[in-house]
């Protein structure tokens, strides 16, 4: 894992950056320093998306490439990516706590696989198509990419959430300036040393780690066609409303707060559905977006379903994320257990019934940890069912009837995912097509990269992965003949 590193990667190169001004990263379960990397500024985002311009606009480069010699460099990129598979899950797990087994997947193999989907998908797709004119004549229909990409991805996931953004992006044939969180920026350096391996042209794609501020200026350039940002709901408002100005295209993926709907059919007992429910609802050690933290459970088990949840948080091993048996590691900063841990604080004074977890793990001295929390008799109108929390906590709210279920689950600023738990899935298929949201799971819950992800209502705009991604990346020309 890299650990102190000088320069910034612009233009297909190490370049001394423009201040001697660095960011520090602290490891999530150690509270020691790992390592740092150069704190970019203003001036370094003018360089990187100089360099993004002028590798887009040279008209023998990358977005004038067949389709065919661009999936051939993606395929090497995702080659180069899988030699660093181990160094780049060990760095991630480091530095945010995410446990290895699930950075061994979401950080190293999903990013190579989004690679290889969409170099496969370009060269299938015709950049222009002929339709016969109603009028007369006929319309040549172009697909071109939509230039200068300003990439923001956060902490919790940095190399998947990366990926589902400049994976579809270069396809198209766009240029990036991707800006990592301040938090996970030593898998950024392994992430430049496999552009440079895939022999990537120069300034196709530049890596600026830096903070909120100039994050806002990248979002801002006048050089930058287009932004996708992954983050929370308040900032990608920010964000939307500059763009809005800028009448420059943008794809948000937001925060959530989804339903976990436990229907009166479910056997609990069913050997693969505790694993499935955990993925659900606390995966990550509760960071991620997607997560079902609203437990929705039947009044006729509700007692039951309380237990069993308890049950399942209690027993989950907590500890160092490096170690393949841990299944919940710590939050990513002291910053943000501290929010987490206000949000606690917040159920238990809203009179919520704390059946799980609640404070810090006895036995771990150092790390940011918080343990695997439940609270039962929640009212979906209290703090806690309403605001992301963005750790392990659950909520469980009871409901009379599957209508009522559904309202419930309807009853978010947010739509982002959710799941449907029930013994029939032909049912449980039913109940999902009345939830208002942009992705749900019957009975488990995983993104897959053949479909579009993304949200509705405050989680946001676009949509990532599938098909349909490679689209926010493209511009529509209509030519009349």
């Amino acid at each position: 894992m890299p650990t102190n590193h000088d320069s910034l990667f612009i233009a297909g190169r190490w370049a001394a950056p423009s201040s001697d001004k660095r960011i520090t990263v602290i490891g999530a379960s150690t509270e020691e320093v790992l390592g740092g990397v150069p704190e970019g500024q203003e001036a370094d985002v003018d360089a990187a998306v100089g360099a993004a311009r002028t590798a887009f606009e040279d008209p023998h480069g990358w977005s004038s490439w067949p389709p065919a010699r661009r999936a051939d460099a993606m395929y090497r990129l995702a080659e180069a990516l899988g030699k660093r598979r181990d160094e780049i899950a060990n760095a991630v797990s480091s530095q945010n706590g995410m446990v290895i087994t699930l950075a061994g997947v979401f950080e190293s193999e999903f990013p190579t696989l989004l690679l290889r989907y969409y170099a496969d998908l370009i060269r299938q797709t015709p950049v222009e198509e002929v339709r016969k004119g109603l009028l007369g004549g006929s319309v040549h229909v172009r697909r071109e990419p939509a230039g200068v990409v300003g990439a923001i991805v956060p902490w919790n996931a940095p190399q998947a959430l990366s990926a589902t953004k400049y994976a579809p992006g270069l396809a198209a044939g766009c240029t990036f300036v991707i800006k990592p969180s301040p938090e996970t920026v030593l898998d950024s350096v392994l992430f430049a040393e496999a552009v440079l391996e895939a022999g990537i042209p120069a300034g196709v794609i530049n890596v600026v780690p830096a903070g909120r501020e100039v994050g806002a200026y990248l979002v801002s350039h006048p050089g930058v066609d287009k932004v996708a940002f992954t983050g929370s709901t308040a900032a990608g408002r920010h964000i939307a409303e500059a763009c809005g100005r800028l009448l420059r295209p943008v794809t948000l993926e937001l925060g959530g707060k989804s339903a976990a709907i436990v229907l009166e059919d479910v056997n609990l007992n069913a050997p693969v559905i505790r694993d499935a429910f955990f993925n659900a609802t606390m995966v990550v050690n509760g960071q991620s977006c997607y997560s079902s933290t609203r437990v929705l459970a039947p009044r006729s088990r509700y007692d039951e379903v309380v237990d069993w949840v308890a049950t399942l948080a209690r027993g989950l091993t907590v500890g160092d994320p490096l170690d393949p048996r841990t299944q919940v590691g710590p939050m990513a900063t002291a910053a943000h257990r501290a929010r987490v841990e206000g949000y606690i604080a917040k159920g238990k004074a809203e009179g919520a019934r704390l059946v799980a977890g609640g404070g810090r793990p006895a036995n771990l001295s150092r790390g940011w940890y918080v343990e695997p929390t439940v609270f039962a008799d929640v009212d979906n109108k209290q703090v806690i069912a309403r605001e992301e929390i963005f750790g392990p906590v659950l909520s469980i709210i009871g409901y009379s009837g599957e209508a009522d279920a559904i309202r419930i689950a309807n009853d978010s600023d947010y739509g982002l995912a959710g799941s449907v738990w029930t013994a029939d899935d032909e049912h449980g298929l039913e109940i999902a097509r009345q939830v208002r949201t942009g992705t749900i799971g019957i009975n488990q819950y995983m993104n897959d990269p053949v479909a579009p992800f993304g949200g509705v209502k405050a989680s946001g705009l676009g949509r990532e992965l599938g098909p349909e991604s490679l689209l926010e990346y493209q511009e529509l020309k209509s030519i009349y003949r």
